[in-house]
């Protein structure tokens, strides 16, 4: 693809997708060029470096988060919204939760979902500073649950680069961590729960996991705190 018919929203597009498939450890230019057909030369010169085109990238995957309608909408119901857009996203791109500890991950697409959810707490009754604890009280929440998917990617990619079978190694990992577990009687108890249910194997890729409904029982239980403070 020649350079004019590269633009800067196809190459931030093409690199979403590869950081996706890749991750960040992963991420190169000249693999994004040969996926876009065009020598590297002219990505770097619409984006200017690969630290600035991963940060465009981060910062339009924040655009996927849609921003509900405060005129019509409570604010709890908002928040709810919000704060479960924003773990499908980061479970959508995993590589987001990596670059939060390399990169400088700010734009217009941030900003739109920070000045918004910093509206649904004032429209709650927060204001000023309040407003600011109580977004990060729930963005830190959904942060932490979206770790353990972008931790299992990266593992994944991780033991795939080695030449074996990546699900395989994984599940001898966490056999290993199941048999430590058995040493404690609380964590046993779960694991010969999960084995009850099915295969050992099952239980092997079951330990370490939170319930199902967690990310939603954890969401409640703040918003209700959050509720209790007004």
């Amino acid at each position: 693809m020649p350079r004019d018919t590269l633009t800067r929203e196809k190459i931030v597009g093409a690199a979403i997708d590869l950081l996706d498939s890749d991750g960040l450890e992963g991420f190169n230019i000249r693999a994004l060029g040969s996926r876009l057909g065009s020598a590297a030369t002219a990505v770097y010169w619409h984006v200017g470096s690969k630290d600035n085109l991963i940060a465009l990238a981060a910062d339009q995957a924040w655009n996927e988060i849609a921003l509900p309608d405060l005129a019509c909408t409570g604010w709890r119901d908002a928040a709810t919204a919000m704060a479960t857009g924003l773990h499908a996203m980061l479970t959508r791109h995993p590589w987001l939760m990596q670059a939060f500890g390399s990169f400088l991950v700010f734009g217009p697409g941030k900003a739109r979902h920070d000045d918004h959810i910093l509206a649904v707490y004032e429209a709650a009754g927060f204001s000023g500073a309040q407003a600011d604890q109580a977004a990060a009280a729930v963005f830190t929440f959904v942060l932490g649950n979206a770790l353990g998917a972008a931790a299992e990617a990266s593992l994944i990619r991780k033991l795939s680069r080695g030449g074996g079978n990546a699900q395989e190694l994984l599940s001898e990992h966490l056999a290993q961590a199941v048999a430590i577990a058995a040493q404690f009687p609380r964590l046993a108890a779960r694991v010969a729960a999960d084995a009850g249910l099915g295969e050992a194997a099952t239980a092997a890729t079951e330990y370490g996991a939170a319930p199902e409904g967690s990310f939603e029982f954890g969401l409640r239980a703040i918003l209700d705190g959050l509720e209790a403070q007004l």
